[in-house]
């Protein structure tokens, strides 16, 4: 039996199933976009479907950090779309 991938949020902390979370890459080339399949390459870092988490996460720019560069608002934006979609 595998075990299942845990995560964690990179606003709460909080600790999750891997298919439970958002996943937002950052790939070679510098794009930054949603990773709807889970296994896109590049960084990743996790985020909560909720909409508290998003509010927070454009708050303190905790992708900024994660991916060490500045993130436009349109990237915010598609991964707001990605939540209301969940």
């Amino acid at each position: 039996m595998q075990k299942e991938k845990i995560r964690m949020c990179i606003v709460c902390r909080g600790q999750s199933d891997k298919k439970t979370l958002l996943r937002i890459v950052k790939n070679k080339e510098g794009q930054i976009f949603v990773d709807q399949t889970g296994k896109a390459n590049g960084r990743g870092a996790y985020v909560c479907k909720d909409a508290d988490c998003l509010e927070k996460l454009k708050k303190t720019k905790a992708l900024n950090r994660a991916f060490k560069c500045n993130i436009p608002d349109s990237v915010y934006e598609g991964i707001g779309e990605a939540i209301e979609k969940h």
